[in-house]
């Protein structure tokens, strides 16, 4: 049983590209030194495609880049070159995060975090959430005010493993450029690293107050991001895939450093609007990392992505390997990760087991080199129906009222 089994209980302009005044793309050299602060950037899309309309990214230098995937759509793929990774844009997190953005109406926007220790018998996730996209709350308000369902979510994985994600409304947010705060817990950006401050209640099966700080070190900051769909309405931005991570939260054991990793999501719609499936691994190589982001949409296309960044942020050329299929999950999800022709990946941890969703550390092989990273599988098909709402609910408390002193 997992330690933390939630068994219980018209083309839209979609890349987030924020209205900042036409600026298309986040180079902010030579501009923020004339400016405190960018402001509070709302999250709009940008298709994938170039109409000549748009003004380039700020890395013009898509050449360089070498990179294994495809993004197969009716509407066509990434860039000139058809590849949807793309220089980072919109947002102002082209160098560092940017957590003072507003998320559109059926928006979200999520900056997570996940590590594992040097054994891989315990491991952390954490994510920050404005317009929660896994809560039944959010759901159920009909996605009209993202900023009144927010969350920090925290999960620890090994012995004592716990789970906390208090659904929260709009008067426990508070955000500027270098933090997001939710109720008694925050995330901020400080000299380089992401400290994260936790004060949360647990959840079933084992209730208690989980306190302590997280501290994440990248090694460098990447400068892209990769567009999930044609339109642009859902983007992954892998800001830091390669870090160091070190835990010190309240609980015998779980003091402990190990490899981590930093991402966000950001979307104008629901998941579930656009897709029926995807997984997504990271996993620690020589180099750096390697990424895998397979989803299949809901209209049939697929996207297949494989890149590995080095320990400086730059993206190296990575062969696409194979697909290899794991062993469902405990609730029967299906999952897949992929591997070097012939070798066969393993779930070497458990991590989080939901109806429609997975997280586990795997053992897979990627250019001859064996390594242990985070996997995860999503089932979107399960989760739009209206009977995983209630039993999410249990897991997922609803908290609207806050008052910072």
């Amino acid at each position: 049983m997992s330690d933390t089994d939630f068994r219980h209980a018209g083309q839209v302009r979609s890349d987030l590209l924020a209205a900042s005044k036409g600026r298309g793309a986040d180079d902010t050299s030579g501009f923020r030194q004339h400016v405190p602060s960018l402001g509070r950037l709302a999250l709009r899309a940008e298709p994938t495609w170039s109409d000549g309309s748009l003004p380039a990214a700020n890395n013009a230098n898509t050449d360089s880049r070498s990179v294994s995937g495809r993004g197969r759509s009716p509407s066509g793929g990434g860039g000139a070159d058809g590849n949807p990774l793309r220089a980072a844009r919109g947002r102002g997190d082209h160098q560092r995060p940017n957590f003072n953005i507003i998320v559109p109406p059926n928006g979200y926007a999520w900056w997570y975090i996940d590590g594992v220790d040097r054994t891989a018998q315990r491991a952390v996730s954490v994510i920050g959430f404005i317009g929660s996209v896994f809560s039944p709350w959010y759901r159920w308000s009909g996605r009209k005010d993202p900023e009144n369902n927010v969350c920090i979510n925290v999960a620890t994985y090994g012995p004592g493993g716990r789970f906390t994600m208090t659904d929260r409304g709009r008067s426990a947010l508070r955000q500027s450029e270098d933090r997001f705060e939710v109720g008694p817990s925050s995330l901020r950006w400080e000299d380089g690293k992401l400290i994260i401050e936790i004060d949360e209640i647990s959840g079933p099966p084992i209730i208690s107050r989980v306190r302590g700080r997280i501290t994440l070190t990248p090694s460098a900051i990447t400068d892209q991001e990769l567009a999930l769909t044609s339109d642009g309405a859902h983007i992954w931005r892998p800001f830091a895939p390669t870090s160091h991570i070190k835990v010190d939260l309240n609980g015998e054991g779980w003091q402990w450093d190990g490899h981590g990793y930093f991402d966000a999501n950001f979307g104008t719609r629901a998941l579930e609007e656009d897709f029926s499936y995807w997984t997504w691994g990271r996993f620690p190589t020589q180099q750096g990392s390697t990424c895998f982001y397979d989803a299949t949409r809901l209209d049939g296309s697929v996207l297949e992505q494989a890149v590995t960044f080095n320990r400086e942020g730059a993206l190296v050329d990575t062969p696409m390997p194979p697909k290899a299929r794991l062993p469902r999950s405990l609730w029967a999800v299906a999952r897949e990760t992929r591997a070097d022709a012939g070798y066969q990946p393993k779930q070497v941890k458990n991590m989080l087991d939901a109806p429609f969703y997975s997280r586990s550390a795997v053992k897979t092989k990627i250019n001859g080199m064996e390594t242990v990273g985070v996997h995860e599988a999503l089932d979107l098909v399960r989760f739009r129906s209206p009977l995983i709402k209630p039993m999410l609910a249990v897991r997922v408390p609803r908290r609207a009222n806050w008052k910072f002193d």
